[in-house]
């Protein structure tokens, strides 16, 4: 990857040119590792979910009801 920094008088780094191709691989990248994120969250949020029914089941944990569920959306 070929990077140019554009810099102000001083010197200093205030931006970065890539190549278009380097762009566009790099948001391909990124938009797959949101989408992994995005499915980790998800069965984390399943795996809490499985618990707390087992723990109601278990009568350690009551469960809101599907109204109060669905008031919350």
């Amino acid at each position: 990857m070929v990077l140019q920094y554009i810099t102000d008088h001083k010197g200093h780094k205030s931006a970065v040119q890539l190549p278009m191709n380097d762009w566009l691989k790099i948001q391909k990248e990124l938009k797959e590792l949101e989408r992994l994120r995005d499915k980790k969250a998800f069965f984390g949020d399943l795996k809490d979910s499985v618990e707390e029914v087992k723990l109601a089941k278990e009568g350690k944990v009551k469960l809101q009801s599907s109204k109060d569920f669905l008031n919350e959306l």
